[in-house]
């Protein structure tokens, strides 16, 4: 039957619904987390096989040196579709894609999402959805990105099941070593420069920093914040398994530059 199942931790509510909008290999109990799998995961614990149900490590996603974020809100600002992109991506040698949509799910938002999964999964690009495990799931995406103020792994890994990918975004010391104590298949850290493109932006990491930091954990390590085409290299060299960008990528000529960084980053690594 149709419904809605909500999923409550502190102030995030998770909504999913339940019924056509979702593949019916999904039930509705690994939708589901309970209290005891939500106090387990405390700090400075790692979560064992029991708690999350899957025997790490998992090799569910390879990460390539270029990670291009689809991000709905600079993309608006631009005049581009997201599909468009994505087609782009697809057409350049991309080897991963994030959606990333700040902001409700709308209708039009998830059609955006839909559409993009398609045009990736034709192209056996592994899409990662931003923030939403509800929505990963719709979209059969190969993972979902989460931050530090949204569901925790253990809760995110409870619902999306063990095939899954997750990532989880860091931005300072104590968050990459609590990170490294996670099920999460990788982490992300920054911003490594200043950037533009988040609303109230940690303090920059940087280079030399991210070097020290890149020893604190034996998860990939994707560098994120400012990064372009001219500083990528650096902060490969650095230690970052890959660089996830927001804005550089997008150009004029966008195929041309979405090469442009493909072949850079697979060079410097």
């Amino acid at each position: 039957q149709r419904g809605i199942c909500c999923v409550r931790k502190q102030h995030c509510i998770l909504r999913v619904s339940i019924g056509s909008g979702l593949p019916r290999k999904v039930r509705l109990e690994n939708l589901l987390f309970t209290g005891s799998q939500n106090e387990a995961n405390r700090p400075g614990q790692s979560p064992s096989t029991e708690e999350t149900g899957v025997k790490p490590p998992v090799a569910r996603l390879q990460l390539p040196p270029f990670y291009p974020i689809i991000d709905t809100g600079f993309l608006a600002r631009m005049s581009i579709e997201p599909a468009t992109v994505a087609r782009a991506l697809a057409d350049g040698g991309a080897g991963i894609a994030q959606f990333r949509h700040k902001g409700p799910y709308s209708r039009a938002v998830f059609e955006q999402a839909e559409e993009v999964a398609a045009i990736l999964r034709a192209a056996a690009i592994p899409l990662v959805i931003n923030d939403r495990a509800d929505i990963a799931l719709m979209v059969a995406a190969a993972g979902v990105h989460v931050g530090q103020d949204d569901l925790e792994v253990i809760q995110v890994r409870s619902l999306v099941g063990g095939s899954m990918a997750i990532g989880l975004s860091t931005h300072n010391e104590d968050q990459l070593r609590a990170g490294g104590r996670t099920a999460a298949d990788y982490l992300a850290i920054g911003p490594i420069f200043r950037t533009a493109s988040k609303e109230n932006p940690d303090p920059p990491v940087g280079v030399s920093r991210l070097r020290r930091l890149r020893s604190l954990s034996a998860k990939p390590l994707v560098a994120i914040g400012g990064i372009q085409l001219t500083n990528a290299q650096q902060v490969l060299a650095a230690g970052a398994d890959s660089v996830a960008v927001i804005s550089d990528f997008v150009a004029e000529n966008l195929n041309g530059r979405i090469r442009d960084w493909v072949e850079l980053t697979r060079a410097a690594r």
